[in-house]
């Protein structure tokens, strides 16, 4: 029941979603959303559109990833035009065009779109299409972006009843690695910035606490004076309110400190969403591509990417108690059997110290050492997969015999 890269095509619906599940892929950015519940939908579909926008003036991940990933990428695009869609169309600034686009087009074969062609007829193209927008921020919002691109305009609908499926680029990227690897969303691309001696972009474990990003920015909690934490980019953030608790989720793309003041000045309405993208200067010596790998001591991995959605998506069901051994990419939680709901993943190897109804803490052991690609190993003592008769998401060890967790029966169902 799990689709690879190399059989993509011959998947069934059931299995792509199946698939993107069981390694925990949220989107990557905005709302996080569970990454599934867009493609159990994807035979009511003919176009992948991907948010390539970045509109935040300090982000570099997608930007990123598209220059130095440009070949993989394009290996899973080719996948999924012979599965799936009739094109995929990469929505992007034309400014970054010369800078950060050129291997991506060239890998992808891409037929180009400029500002002035805009917006595209897609039943009249095939492929990879990529559409340069103008410079303006709002193009960043998948609505937005879809009307500008393709004349489409959703409304109260989602992109789905008009038969697309929109994702960004870091999202496609964690997709990516669960078709070819099998590998679940364990780390995440973050930014650090805002009032700090230095603007970062790290690779952190999903659950890395604020006091390790900030530090890597020369900043601490305890300096913190007349300034908030915010979880977002400077044009879409919100203020974190117990900088203690938090941990980097999978929707987490940047931690900015800012002045209380102008956060406060700067909050529109009731929502709490604070935009400062004009309110204060973001030119400056940017890191552009990931510098450095955390490890933190500990983390403590949420049970619900963006508690917003509570109701819409369920927490996981943790499935590890205190004092339990975990490694990097083991399941910890199982999605919750009410709603939409993902599973999560050990992002570090070491020792369950809490277990509570918002996150699994987990603290380093002394002799953690196992990286993502060894936690990986087929020779992985427990794997946790889902059952073929009854779905259920359950442990092989009790397998008598049976080695293939994509054909796997529980004992329940035997």
């Amino acid at each position: 029941m799990s689709a690879t890269l190399q059989r993509l095509e011959q998947a069934e619906s059931a299995e792509l979603a199946t698939t993107i599940r069981n390694a925990g892929v949220s989107g990557a950015g905005g709302a996080g959303f569970p990454t599934y519940a867009k493609w159990d939908r994807i035979e009511e579909v003919d176009h992948l559109l991907v948010n390539h926008q970045e509109s935040e003036p300090n982000y570099y991940i997608d930007k990123w990833l598209g220059r130095e990933r440009a070949d993989e990428l394009a290996t899973l695009f080719d996948a999924l035009l012979d599965r799936a869609f009739e094109t995929i169309v990469v929505g992007a600034k034309a400014k970054h065009r010369d800078e950060w686009m050129r291997e991506f087009e060239a890998a992808t074969d891409a037929t180009v779109y400029h500002p002035e062609g805009l917006p595209m007829d897609p039943g009249e193209e095939s492929g990879v299409v990529f559409a340069y927008t103008d410079d303006q921020y709002e193009y960043g919002m998948e609505s937005v972006l879809l009307r500008m691109v393709a004349d489409v305009v959703v409304g109260q609908d989602l992109p789905m009843d008009h038969g697309w499926i929109v994702q960004n680029t870091e999202t496609l990227y964690d997709v990516l690695r669960a078709f070819r690897d099998g590998q679940p969303t364990t780390h995440k691309y973050v930014h650090v910035g805002g009032n700090a001696p230095r603007h970062r972009f790290l690779e952190v474990p999903v659950g890395t606490p604020a006091a390790s990003v900030l530090e890597a920015a020369g900043r601490t909690l305890s300096d913190l004076d007349d300034e908030v934490l915010t979880d977002g980019g400077p044009g879409w953030c919100f203020e974190i309110e117990n900088s203690d608790e938090f941990g980097v989720t999978k929707r987490t793309n940047c931690v900015l400190v800012l002045d209380a003041d102008t956060a406060e000045e700067n909050t529109l309405g009731n929502e709490g969403r604070i935009n400062v993208v004009r309110a204060t200067e973001w030119d400056g010596d940017h890191e552009t591509e990931p510098t450095e790998t955390l490890r933190p001591e500990r983390v403590r991995v949420p049970l619900i990417t963006n508690p917003a959605f509570e109701g819409v998506v369920a927490p996981s069901d943790p499935i590890v108690s205190t004092g339990d051994s975990v490694s990097t990419g083991e399941m910890i939680a199982t999605p919750s059997s009410e709603g939409i709901s993902n599973p999560q993943h050990a992002s570090i190897d070491g020792e369950v110290t809490a277990v509570t109804d918002r996150y699994v803490e987990i603290t380093r052991g002394e002799d953690a050492e196992a990286t993502r690609a060894q936690a990986w190993d087929a020779d992985q003592p427990t794997y946790w997969t889902w059952c073929l008769e009854c779905g259920e998401y359950v442990t092989m060890t009790d397998a008598a015999g049976q080695t293939d967790p994509t054909e796997y029966v529980c004992e329940n169902c035997r």
